[in-house]
């Protein structure tokens, strides 16, 4: 499924084309998936996510702007986020759960990184790391749902942005 998403985008992949890489017909793949969104649901919440490295230093302005050029780099990273995103607006139920497992890196590391910056006085006390993750997963998604990759020139232009936003 990844390599059918990388190679021609969620559009292109077909019901047809899925049973032919399986070796099924597609009576066989409708009588366990009600479409290719829950399919690519399926297999988002059941595989292995590729990993994230997430910077995790001293210098919060360097971490979001790395963790800004870690989203959306590469062609695979962009074609599964629109996908998931076609997959949240065909199932908005499956697409809450696919959110919350492909998300939670990002809400975790926000919700640390927001604490180290608050200890050591980069952050405001009132930042509320839920709402900065959120935007920080949405300006990531709206860069996929585009399907360019970021650009380390908008991700340290998103960084400064975001910064003003959180910084005392």
């Amino acid at each position: 499924m990844r390599a059918a998403l990388s190679s021609s985008g969620y559009e292109a992949v077909t019901i047809e084309g899925l049973a032919e890489a399986a070796g099924v017909s597609k009576q066989t793949i409708y009588r366990w998936w009600p479409s290719k969104a829950a399919i690519l649901g399926e297999a988002l919440l059941e595989g292995a996510l590729p990993l994230v490295d997430l910077p995790m230093t001293d210098d919060l302005a360097a971490d979001l702007k790395a963790m800004f050029a870690v989203q959306g780099q590469d062609a695979e990273t962009i074609a599964l986020a629109r996908a998931l995103i076609a997959v949240t607006a065909t199932d908005p139920e499956l697409g809450a759960r696919l959110n919350e497992r492909l998300a939670a890196p990002i809400r975790e590391w926000t919700t640390e990184r927001m604490a180290r910056g608050v200890a050591s006085g980069e952050v405001r006390a009132d930042v509320d790391a839920a709402v900065v993750a959120d935007q920080l997963i949405a300006l990531g998604s709206y860069g996929a749902l585009l399907g360019v990759p970021l650009g380390q020139e908008r991700a340290d232009a998103l960084s400064d942005l975001v910064l003003r936003g959180i910084s005392r």
